[in-house]
This record gives C-alpha cells, structure tokens and sequence, in this order.
C-alpha cells in the first residue's frame, strides 16, 4: 500500500506531504482544488507519461516521492524528478532507473482507474487471469504440457536437423574423439610429473656429479661422517656433554641414512637422451591439446567425455530423433487436450462473469450497461488465449473493448464492478490473481450520479476496500461519508500565486467538509443530514 506520498511543485501544489493508511480515503474539494494532482501524482509515480506543463510556474522541476509498504512488511521509494525543461528522471529505492523499471517495480502495486492510462485490467493478459480466477480455471496440465513441448523442441533442435551440417559436425568430433583417444590422458597431474622427469634427464648428467660430489663429502676419509665420528669420540662418557652426545649419535644415524639415499638416487639417474626426447614430445602434445580443448589437463578430459557423448548422440540421430518425435506427438496430443478443457471452463465462465459485472453495474448509476466476455477469436481456438472484455454503457450502443469507452467515469465503474466481482471470486475461495494490486485509486467513479447510486458506489468502495487500500477521488458526500478516512484539498491565492493544500479532516472539520459537499453551505440542517450519513 501507499503509506506516504510527497509532491513538490506540481502543478498548484508547491509542497504537500501526505500519510495514508488502509481502507477507503476520500479525496474531496472543490472543482480545481488539485485533487488531479494528486492522482497525477500518483500516476508519474508507476511510470505515467511525464510532460514539463505540469511543473509549477517559476519551479525548475516537480518532484513526487512514495513509500509503498508490502504485505510483509517490505518498504520500497519511488521517485519521480520532472524538470520544466529535458527528460524526467526516475528513481527507485533511491538509486536512478529507467521509467520503464519503476513501471515494473509498481506491477502489482498500484492501479488507477477513470482518466488514466494505467489501468493493469486492460491488457489482454490480466482480463484473461481475471476470467480464470473467476472460473477457477485449472491452467496447471496446460502450462505442464507446454513446458514439456518446449523441452522436447530444444533437444530436436539441439540434435541439428540440417543434414549436411550434422554431417560436418560428425566428422569434426570424431577427428576430435580419436586424437583424444591416440593421447591416451587418465592422469590430470600426468604434465607435472613430466616437468620433473624433464628437469632430470635434461641434466643428467650434472645430476650424478653432484649426488657423486656429495656422497664423497659426507663419506669419505676425512669427510662430515669421519668428522661426526671424532667429535662424538671425544664427548663420550663426559657428563658435562651428556646431551650432547645424544644428539650426535642422532646426526651419525642421520648421516648414514643420507649416505645410503643419496648413493641410490645417484645410481637410478642414467642419461637417455631417447627418453628426454620422448617426454618433451609428450609435454608439447599436452600442450597442443590444452591449447585446443582446456586450459588445464582436467579440462581436456572432460571434454573428452562431452565429445563422446555428443558423437554417439549425433551418430544415433535417426534413433533419437526419432524417439523425441514420438514423445512429441504424445505431448502434443496431451496439450490439445488441457488446451480443450480450458478453453471449455473459460467459455463456461465468460457469460456468468459477464451477467455478474452486468449486476454489479446495475447497482452503479448504469442500468442499461451491458456487458460480454470474448473468449478465442474462433470456435475453434482451445484454449482461448485471447480474452477481451467488451462494454456498451448505454442502450443503442454497441458493444466495444473496455479501452475504448471513452467516459471515463463509465469506465472507472465498470473497473469498481469488475474489482468487486473478482474480490468475491476470492473471498469465495479460488486463487488471488496476479492483477488485483494492493492500491486502487478511483478518478470519477462517481461522474454523474446521486442519491441511492452514490450511496451503492460508496458502499462498494468500502467494501472494497476491505481487502485493498482504496483512494477515490469524489464530490459525493454519500461517498465521502463511507470512508475510513478523508482529505480535503483547498486552495488559495497569495501574493498573485496559488497554493494548495491537504489536509486529514476528522471530528466537526469533517462534519463541516460533509455539509458543504452536501448543500454548499454549513447550515444546521446540512450540518444534521452530515452527522447523520457520518453515523
């Protein structure tokens, strides 16, 4: 819901902030009070067109902001910057976004119905959702069996239906496949290993002088072993040197052990110059292969695999393609059939929805409205897709879309009955659809009528607003009565400029705002009749 709503140089108002709550508030006033800006406002707010007219004269931009609070309790900033000159600006969360994404994040949010253009319940897709959750229409096997046809169509169009080009793709992947499988890789740590033994045989030969040189140094007469041998003879049985003896037995031990190991790694190194030029062969065919197929060897392995997989998937078209063409037409028969049956329950639930609306309308100043409920554009057409609602408010007049009735109050009517139809939709149990948003605002609803057809629009306002936050804009005090909450927007003139203001009315300033809208004076007998319809 909107709980907050800041407006700057709008139009008449330089400065308004307003705090809203749930139910139905009533926005009420004299004729170019600036209740339109408000609704302006609110409609710049989920992504109205902007136009530089409506900043206030001698302002160099109007700035509207809200706080929308959801269901559970998350808050979300809308902005909305218009200069008098250049683009407008939009901001969402505080952050700069495109009109296009603060339409979308206020999806949902808010509808507004009379003389504007952002009204979700005229789009083809959401009269359809209405018509659905009417009916109670079961879409779930449809949208299954269409999720599973598209499934089937990827894999077909995956295995390549081209011929020719499939052909091409078969003998790239086997030339790939037996490459991979000539080089025989099971190892991914196979080049490190080699990276040893190539620094090994590379140096041979240095290699063995050196373990030759340091096996003499450690071992011969007069080397670290004989020098060890002396210290330790030297500190024996002397208890000053105890610990010391210890830990040169310890180096005697180990020096023996190093002896030994270093005179075998010595003999095991042989030069084979043929075997250099084997792992240097096999290293650069590792990395031919890496450069071709993955940067490292577990890379090339896998994809190794995925090649496999793909050769025998394509070498096996005909089976496969088969196979998908036979789950296809068991998909496809299974989709005609849900398609059959929706369009049935919707077919069903047209005409009950249109005789509901009809009903409702009746109740609102419009007795000889009538109204349809297009389903498909042919017999023939399943499921139905294409639903549109059809209205002719007066008798004589043909039946047209609902974005096509040009009153605006009409149509802000036939949104009131269709909301009200489709709140009891819900209450009656079926699912909440994705079109009811959590904030409807009404322009006009009321253009045209008094006495018990104003009473009627007020009550379903209020009834509607049982399950939405409702704002109405109104000039009926029968209306305005039935509301949880009012706002009386008045202007005045200071200085050659005008100003307007809102103000939350509650106790006798509502009384008193009551008896103006009913007589145009604060009489006692329009201040009783006030106090009366506020009881």
């Amino acid at each position: 819901m909107l709980s907050e709503l800041h407006i700057e140089n709008l139009g008449v108002i330089e400065r308004l902030d307003l705090v809203l709550g749930t139910g139905l508030t009533a926005l009420t006033g004299e004729t170019g009070a600036g209740k339109t800006m408000l609704i302006e406002a609110i409609e710049l707010l989920v992504g109205g067109r902007a136009d530089a007219s409506i900043v206030r004269r001698g302002a160099g931009e109007a700035r509207i902001e809200g706080r929308f609070v959801g269901p559970d309790g998350t808050e979300r900033i809308l902005g909305r910057v218009v200069p008098s000159d250049g683009r407008s600006r939009a901001y969402l969360d505080g952050r700069l976004a495109t009109v296009t994404s603060l339409a979308e994040a206020a999806n949902g949010m808010v509808d507004l119905h009379g003389q504007h253009a952002h009204q979700s319940l005229l789009s083809t897709s959401t009269q359809r959702d209405a018509l659905d959750r009417f009916g109670t229409v079961d879409l779930e096997p449809l949208r299954a069996a269409r999720a599973r046809l598209t499934e089937i169509d990827a894999a077909l169009a995956a295995l390549g239906g081209d011929e020719r080009l499939r052909a091409r793709e078969i003998d790239l992947l086997r030339f790939q496949v037996a490459e991979l499988d000539a080089a025989g890789i099971d190892d991914a740590n196979e080049d490190d290993a080699l990276d040893v033994e190539e620094s090994m045989l590379a140096d041979a030969v240095g290699h063995r002088d050196a373990g030759a040189t340091a096996h003499d140094a450690m071992s011969a007469e007069g080397g670290a072993r004989d020098a060890v041998g002396r210290a330790l003879a030297a500190l024996d049985k002397r208890q000053p040197f105890e610990s010391v003896v210890v830990r040169l037995r310890d180096v005697l031990a180990e020096l023996d052990d190093l002896i030994a190991v270093t005179r075998d790694l010595t003999d095991s190194i042989d030069e084979s110059p043929d075997r250099l030029d084997e792992v240097r062969e096999r290293r650069q065919l590792l990395a031919d292969l890496r450069r071709k197929y993955g940067d490292d060897l577990e890379e090339v392995m896998q994809y190794h695999s995925e090649t496999e997989d793909r050769l025998r998937e394509l070498e096996s078209y005909e089976e496969r393609a088969a196979e998908l063409d036979a789950q296809r037409r068991d998909e496809l028969a299974a989709e005609r059939s849900a398609a059959v049956e929706v369009g049935r329950a919707r077919r069903a639930a047209a005409e009950p929805l249109a005789r509901a609306v009809e009903e409702r309308l009746r109740l609102l100043a419009m007795p000889h409205a009538e109204v349809a409920v297009e389903v498909g554009e042919h017999a023939d057409d399943h499921p139905g897709d294409r639903v549109r609602f059809l209205l002719a408010a007066n008798p004589g007049l043909s039946l047209l879309p609902l974005n096509r009735v040009a009153s605006g109050g009409e149509l802000a009517r036939s949104m009131l009955a269709l909301r009200l139809v489709l709140a009891g939709a819900d209450l009656a149990g079926s699912r909440q659809g994705a079109d009811v948003a959590d904030t409807l605002v009404f322009d006009e609803v009321d253009a045209g009528i008094g006495g018990e057809a104003a009473q009627a629009v007020g009550e379903a306002l209020s009834a509607l607003a049982e399950h939405h936050q409702v704002l109405v804009v109104t000039h009926l005090a029968q209306v305005a009565a039935l509301a949880d909450a009012q706002i009386s927007v008045s202007k005045v003139v200071q200085g050659g400029a005008t100003y307007a203001t809102a103000e939350v009315l509650e106790g006798d300033d509502r009384v008193d705002e009551i008896a103006r809208m009913l007589s145009g004076s604060t009489s006692a007998s329009a201040l009783d009749h006030a106090r009366e319809l506020l009881a």
